[in-house]
């Protein structure tokens, strides 16, 4: 089966059409890797697309905390500091079987192999420099 992609290239200025797209390519109910360097701008995707579904809270990056709730239906990630074992843990594996968009940064290759075969609508998002710009390429990855 083909894996499907699309890249986007945008500025900052022009990364709520990036969300807008994100939203209506992935569905609600989605695990989305979010990939890229330090200070590539995934918690500023985060942001973008939280604000393209309406939400108004403060998006922050979850660094310390492991885990924000947007409203009811957006859970956002940051896995820096923790591995898969740590997580399973803490017992957050359960959390992605909450309805909603799943955005996991950092996600290493364990927890994305463990969301594969259990089964997880599963995406990435991995954004690359291109200058001042970024390109953020999209995958299906149970495509």
């Amino acid at each position: 089966m083909k894996r499907e992609t699309i890249d986007l290239e945008a500025g900052l200025e022009e990364l709520p059409r990036v969300a807008e797209r994100m939203i209506e390519q992935i569905p609600e109910d989605a695990v989305i890797a979010l990939r890229g360097d330090l200070a590539a701008g995934k918690t500023t995707l985060a942001q973008a697309i939280a604000a393209s579904l309406g939400l108004e809270e403060s998006v922050t990056s979850p660094t310390f905390s492991l885990q924000h709730a947007y409203g009811n239906r957006l859970f956002h990630y940051d896995l820096y500091r923790v591995g898969f074992d740590e997580l399973a843990q803490l017992g957050l594996l359960e959390e992605f079987e909450r309805p909603g968009r799943h955005l996991v940064e950092w996600m290493d290759d364990r927890l994305k192999a463990f969301l594969a075969a259990a089964g997880y609508n599963l995406w990435q998002v991995t954004i690359l420099p291109e200058g001042d710009r970024r390109i953020y390429r999209i995958e299906h990855l149970n495509a």
